[in-house]
């Protein structure tokens, strides 16, 4: 039996990889798109160590050697339906960033600094340019998030995935000096809650907004939408906002107990998770206004308050766990790097039955 390249079959002819619908040379093409904006990316200990392509990425842990005890931390994600979304709008070029946000900023929660990255974008057909573009958004978000990208995977999958179908996952690792390591043990009676303010849905709970606006509302993703000020699908492509290189800023500055990556499963459930036995966070509504998207799914759905804030960030992507006497010079810094942020409550000693975090009165 021989074996062609060729992408179609006839009588008296083998079966080949192209005919299965594999292309390797469009996967090459690919790689040659996205070489330029991965090369963005570079941090001191990954220059000159070999180069996209390869089998590994490579990283100089001797730059490890600056620390007394150095903790390695992993994190692995995607972005889940929203992916759906980029497909439909044929907007490939923000979704990376959604990526790097949800691995990077569950790394810093622990106070660890995002050192390098690898992707996994699974497709139905390579079309270069658009695993370029995609590839340039995950590259554009580590800049933001200051870690090198230094390798990854474009898998296609014919037959599984239609030919405009696609996925995308990343994992990264960081480091942390292990007695700097951020978490519950850190946190005590009167400490402040500090939000820091999303840039809208992030990457959590689009199976709800996907129903909602585009099912039983019947919203269009080209409508204009006055409350948004843009149209629905520019709102909903909105990339997540990378905390990263904020947080790590906040433990040079300032004293920082703990942080919380607000995902899925909304706030209250996410801030729990720093929040150690015996003790409690009470998160103040009055203190924000949650953006007009929010308000929007709340409508157009009829969902109730607590289905929306266990699902959606309700504009809040981060928060800090700080000492009070830490609060003011925490607003300082994250002003001063451009982030929205406020007092949003405290850690009390847990009463009776209640839960490690709530949320209490009604949004400004």
């Amino acid at each position: 039996m021989s074996v062609s390249d060729d992408r179609t079959e006839s009588a008296g002819t083998g079966a080949s990889y192209a005919a299965a619908g594999v292309d390797i040379e469009a996967g090459d093409r690919a790689v040659e798109l996205m070489k330029e904006w991965v090369k963005k990316t570079q941090r001191p200990e990954t220059t000159g160590l070999g180069g996209l392509g390869g089998f590994a990425g490579l990283f100089d842990a001797s730059a490890l050697k600056r620390y007394e005890r150095p903790l390695l931390a992993s994190a692995t994600d995607g972005v889940g339906t929203k992916v759906d979304l980029a497909r439909r709008l044929g907007v490939y070029d923000t979704i990376g960033r959604d990526l790097v946000g949800m691995v990077v900023d569950d790394l810093v929660v622990c106070g660890a600094e995002p050192l390098f990255m690898t992707d996994y974008i699974c497709v139905g057909k390579v079309h270069p340019e658009r695993v370029a573009a995609i590839v340039k958004g995950i590259a554009e978000g580590c800049v933001l998030a200051g870690c090198a990208l230094v390798g990854g995977e474009t898998a296609e999958h014919p037959g599984l995935l239609g030919q405009d179908e696609f996925d995308v996952a990343g994992a990264g690792t960081g480091v942390v000096e292990a007695d700097r390591l951020l978490g519950p043990e850190r946190v005590r009676a009167g400490d402040v809650v500090v939000a820091m303010e999303s840039s809208g849905l992030h990457s959590n709970g689009y199976s709800l907004v996907r129903h909602v606006l585009l099912d039983r509302a019947g919203m269009s993703l080209e409508q204009e939408v006055a409350d948004l000020g843009r149209t629905l699908g520019e709102e909903l492509l909105e990339p997540t906002r990378i905390y990263s290189l904020d947080c790590l800023a906040l433990t040079r500055t300032t004293e920082v107990h703990a942080f919380s990556h607000i995902t899925g499963g909304g706030l209250a459930n996410n801030l729990a998770r720093v929040i150690p036995d015996g003790l409690h966070a009470g998160v103040d509504r009055s203190t924000w206004t949650p953006g007009p998207v929010f308000d929007l799914v709340g409508r157009a759905g009829d969902v109730e308050r607590a289905e929306l804030e266990k699902t959606l960030n309700m504009g809040v992507g981060m928060m800090a766990v700080v000492p009070a006497d830490s609060v003011d010079a925490a607003l300082t810094t994250l002003a001063d790097r451009g982030v929205d942020a406020w007092v949003a409550g405290s850690i009390t000693e847990r009463d009776g039955q209640q839960p490690a975090a709530a949320l209490t009165g009604d949004y400004a």
